[in-house]
């Protein structure tokens, strides 16, 4: 701060200077259809306090009064609804580094409610009420239990009384000590990703640029996560239940800044071949591979597939698969993007050799990791 902004400058001084004057909601919503991600979560409001809509309850201190002068909430709501087929998610953060009220109750060590009954439940009602998310991610306890928020009122009018009751999913951070323990999925901690199975729906939620959730000026190509680093990310999560939430940061004109629109169209093109080992699928009996490295599975037990999604092109154009158990003349095995059935061999002790077709870099169904779909093993 002190090297880039005036000596008396004030957090508050930062209100002014987020314009979004580029911000286009439905470029945004291109931009997420194109990811093929499925459901976008928006920063409603941060530890800061400022909301990203007009809230009654942050007088001042918010987007349609302060910097944009617009309803940046209400913009992204109708255009992911109009133009894409994501579902529409808010971040919320329950407690603010500078409200008093909070500040006030939190001395008393929470013996005192009047932040939560006077600030944060009333706008998370109207949050709900006025934009109906379909995923709410809280964040942010303070310290401060499940009670002092009054969590479990406020989820039990969530998901019996709120407009969004039938559809509406949440995570696990609504109170120190819930982190996952308690919550429709759970989030545990930042960068969460266990590489084994848990038996309980998760979420990775990570960042693009290894070092911040917001956007770096100052940040070098280095510190952005590959593609191929991403889709390593994508298949470990799924191949053991997680979803995989994917953190942009956007600049305060209100733009996605050109690395990160590549990150997510390349995770598009990538899906778009390899989304059926992805999509509406459940976690195999076994994660990863024994015999091959980088080899993580996924199935759809229903039509009878397992998926082995491979990172690495074997360089002998044979992969070697410790895991499925394969019977001959009834398992078959594809390449997604390429179709033709391939030729296998089953390995001494347990598993299957797979002779991948011969292509050249032109006839490759997609970059940066594949997937063989097995119809028939064990």
């Amino acid at each position: 701060m002190k090297n880039n902004y005036p000596p008396d400058f004030t957090y508050e001084d930062f209100g002014p200077l987020f314009t979004a004057k580029f911000f286009d909601a439905n470029q945004w919503a291109d931009i997420l259809q194109a990811s093929g991600a499925k459901y976008v979560v928006l920063t409603s409001k941060h530890h800061e306090g400022f909301t990203l809509w007009g809230s009654e309850y942050s007088w001042t201190w918010n987007a349609v009064d302060e910097g944009p002068k617009r309803d940046i909430v209400k913009e992204l709501a109708v255009a992911v609804r109009n133009r894409t087929d994501l579902r529409f998610g808010l971040y919320y953060s329950l407690f603010e580094w500078f409200h008093p009220l909070f500040l006030e109750d939190e001395s008393s060590s929470f013996q005192k409610r009047q932040y939560p009954v006077s600030k944060m439940l009333p706008e998370l009602y109207e949050l709900v009420n006025k934009y109906q998310p379909e995923v709410l991610w809280a964040d942010g306890d303070g310290g401060a239990p499940d009670t002092y928020w009054k969590s479990v009122d406020f989820l039990a009018w969530l998901y019996n009384e709120s407009p969004v009751r039938d559809t509406v999913v949440t995570n696990d951070r609504w109170g120190a000590g819930s982190i996952c323990k308690h919550g429709g999925y759970y989030t545990c901690s930042d960068r969460y990703n266990p590489g084994h199975l848990l038996p309980h729906k998760w979420e990775n939620c990570m960042t693009i640029d290894k070092f911040s959730w917001g956007y770096r000026r100052n940040a070098g190509i280095s510190d952005y996560l590959t593609i191929e680093e991403l889709v390593k990310q994508l298949v470990q999560t799924v191949s053991c239940g997680g979803n995989l939430l994917m953190n942009i940061g956007p600049t305060r004109d209100g733009t996605i800044s050109a690395i990160f629109e590549e990150r997510l169209r390349q995770m598009g093109i990538w899906l778009k071949v390899n989304g059926e080992a992805i999509y509406e699928t459940c976690a195999w009996r076994s994660q990863n591979d024994t015999v091959t490295p980088d080899v993580w599975y996924t199935s759809k037990p229903k039509d009878k597939l397992v998926y082995a999604l491979f990172l690495k092109w074997p360089i002998s154009g044979q992969l070697l698969l410790g895991q499925p158990k394969a019977t001959l003349g009834a398992t078959k095995v594809k390449l997604l993007g390429h179709g033709q059935p391939l030729h296998w061999t089953p390995l001494k002790q347990n598993g299957i050799k797979v002779d991948l077709p011969q292509l050249t870099i032109h006839q490759m169904p997609c970059q940066w990791g594949w997937a063989l779909a097995l119809t028939n093993v064990t």
